[in-house]
This record gives C-alpha cells, sequence and structure tokens, in this order.
C-alpha cells in the first residue's frame, strides 16, 4: 500500500466507492433547477400528523438535550400497538440503519446473505459492508419468490435471507400465510429480515401473524411512509427477545433525538391521520394508474404508497425516466431485468400529480421518438 493511502481495512479497501441511492438533491444540483414535482423517494407528500408536528415544535425547546437513549415511552407505544413484548422492541434510525446492525449482528466474511435479484438495495450495501456473500433469486411474476428464497437460503446454507413485504420496487405482496411457510422452509440457523416498511397500506391478507417470541425473524417497521416521517429517521425492529437485546452491544445509542422520538410518539397515537394518509394514498395509486393508462402504461398491484408502470422494455422505461426527469419530475426505476421495464412514481398530493399528469405524455411521446 502507499505511504500515503488510508489504512482502511482490506474489506473496505475492496469495496466500490457507491451509495444505494442518488437521491433528489444530487439530481437537483446537477440539472442545476429544483424539480416541480417530487414522486421517487416513496415519501408521504401528505405530510405528519398534526399532532406529530405540535409535539415536534413542543419538543424542539428541548433539542440541548440527548433523547433518552432506552427510547422507552416510544418503544413502550410501540409494544403496546404491535403487541410485543417491550423486550422485544428496538427503536433506531429508520429501517436503513436498524439493518445495518443486524447485518452486524448475523454476518461476517464468508456467510451467505439471500434477497431477490432487484430488491431494496439498502440490505445487499450492508452485507457486502460485512463481508458477507450475496447469493439472488429471480421475482416471480413481479413478485418476490418467498419459496425461491428458501430454496436459495437451503442450497448455500445462508445466515441471513432478506424479504420485503409489500415490496418495494415493484409493490407487490404476499399473504401472511406465505410469509409462515417462507419461516418454516428456511434452514436452521437462518434468520429473516422481514422488511414490512409498508406494511400499513397492505391489506389484511398480507398481514404475518408472527410469534414476537420467534427467533427465527425480525421484523421491521418505519415511521418514514404512511406516518410522514422520513426526514426525522425513526424506524424499529420486532424481535425475539434475546435478539432485540443483543442490538444494544452494536447499536447508536443516542440515534434518536428528542424531537424525533417526541413526533413519533405523537404520530403512532394518532390513528385518525393514518386512516385519512391511507385512504388517500389508495386514491393517488388510482390516479396514477389512470395517468399511465392514458400514455399505454399499465399499472402493477401495489400495496404501497407507490405504483410500478410498466412501459414494456428496459430501454423504452428508461428514456421516459430520463424525459421525466427533464421536464422536472423525479421518479425512480428499478435496476434489474425484467423489473427495469418500469418506473416507480410516489402516490403524491393533487398538485404533484398534475405535473406528472402534464409530463408524462410528452416523456412518452420522446421516448418514442429517440427509440
Amino acid at each position: 500500500m502507499d505511504a500515503a493511502a488510508p489504512p482502511f481495512t482490506p474489506l473496505v479497501a475492496g469495496l466500490p466507492a457507491r451509495v444505494p441511492f442518488v437521491g433528489p438533491e444530487a439530481q437537483e444540483r446537477a440539472r442545476g433547477a429544483p424539480f416541480r414535482a417530487r414522486l421517487g423517494a416513496n415519501e408521504s407528500l401528505f405530510g405528519p400528523s398534526p399532532a406529530a408536528i405540535a409535539a415536534m415544535r413542543a419538543a424542539a425547546a428541548e433539542a440541548w438535550a440527548y433523547g433518552d437513549p432506552e427510547a422507552h415511552a416510544l418503544r413502550s407505544a410501540i409494544a403496546a400497538h404491535a403487541g410485543a413484548p417491550l423486550d422485544g422492541v428496538v427503536a433506531g434510525e429508520g429501517i436503513d440503519g436498524l439493518l445495518g446492525v443486524a447485518a452486524r449482528l448475523f454476518l461476517e466474511p464468508g456467510a451467505v446473505a439471500v434477497t431477490s435479484a432487484g430488491a431494496y438495495p439498502t440490505f445487499v450495501y450492508h452485507a457486502a459492508g460485512c463481508g458477507a456473500r450475496v447469493a439472488t433469486a429471480p421475482y416471480r411474476d413481479d413478485r418476490e419468490d418467498w419459496a425461491a428464497l428458501a430454496a436459495l437460503a437451503r442450497e448455500t446454507d445462508a445466515r441471513v435471507v432478506y424479504l420485503a413485504n409489500p415490496d418495494n420496487p415493484m409493490g407487490g405482496w404476499i399473504t401472511g400465510a406465505e410469509v409462515a411457510a417462507f419461516l418454516d422452509a428456511l434452514p436452521p440457523r437462518c434468520i429473516a429480515f422481514l422488511d414490512e416498511a409498508y406494511g400499513e397500506f397492505a391489506p389484511a391478507e398480507a398481514h404475518a401473524a408472527v410469534d414476537p417470541d420467534d427467533p427465527r425473524a425480525i421484523r421491521f417497521r418505519t415511521f418514514s411512509k404512511a406516518h410522514g416521517l422520513a426526514g426525522l429517521r425513526v424506524g424499529y425492529a420486532l424481535a425475539a427477545p434475546e435478539i432485540a437485546r443483543a442490538f444494544d452491544r452494536l447499536r447508536n445509542h443516542f440515534g434518536l433525538g428528542r424531537v424525533a422520538q417526541a413526533g413519533a410518539l405523537a404520530a403512532l397515537a394518532d390513528g385518525a391521520w393514518l386512516t385519512e394518509v391511507v385512504a388517500r394514498t389508495a386514491a393517488a395509486r388510482g390516479r396514477i394508474a389512470a395517468i399511465g393508462a392514458a400514455s399505454g402504461l399499465a399499472a402493477l398491484p401495489s400495496a404501497t404508497n407507490f405504483v410500478a408502470l410498466d412501459c414494456g422494455a428496459g430501454a423504452r422505461a428508461r428514456a421516459i425516466l430520463d424525459g421525466l426527469l427533464a421536464r422536472g419530475v423525479f421518479v425512480r426505476m428499478p435496476g434489474v431485468a425484467p423489473l427495469d421495464r418500469c418506473i416507480r412514481v410516489t402516490a403524491g398530493d393533487a398538485a404533484a400529480l398534475d405535473v406528472f399528469a402534464e409530463a408524462l405524455p410528452e416523456a412518452v411521446a420522446a421516448a418514442s421518438t429517440a427509440g
């Protein structure tokens, strides 16, 4: 190694210089103008609960003090809400932060982590950071194939397998019965990371009745989506108490500030606002589907706060995406074939969807001309 080079570990030195996502802010800086509609990050454009905003305003005066490192009040409320024991609840900096800690608990160089090809990339990012080998199974019918994931976990003697339900980036879901069958099909000493970030939007059939003491699974939930608090970074994990307590060995104990804890606690208590957001999101999904259909793009079924619009082929999807970006509409698309034939559009408010409705036909026309 060059004497002037930083003394990185061999693992870190061998990792690519990358981030899982290029944020809209970076894209705005590159294009030299703000986006007219921000519909690519699956945030809730309907905003947080008014009660959560009031709670955060009140807590702001106490921002000089660290937040409770045990997040006791928030965890207690989550435990009551989820029907889980208090010592089976972990609070942290969104699902991404919790995935990073969980990966470090179970993965090491040479271990195998299993996921779907094209699934949420942050899990792969953390697994690679632990030196794990990542094995992937393809989607089937635009859904994560739980049976293929379990079979691959058995074949590779995997330590961890990741499954999102509902799924990002396609928006589909599997039933609670399928989740139970998935857990039963895993090999010994393999733990499932069940990402339920979009659980509040899912139909009842998708909700898995996982025993809080079941050591085969960690369930990850967030306040970033339905609760509209993506800017605070608050998530939680539900796990068997022995596993939940192990997070204390690695987690950032002051990662959740007072304002974040206060906002999440108030959001969890405001069920009426959550019900309204879920209804408005469903209506927005319907409008996105109609806008897409008017331009010849079919909407995939979605149990999330976004819709995947089928553009027919990856090159055409990329051209339409680029056309939307050029017209000031921030959207994203999956990066792996055959998922990359779609663009993914967040369920926005009326103003944002008006911009999308104006820009999409122009982007589709431009893509057709270029093709």
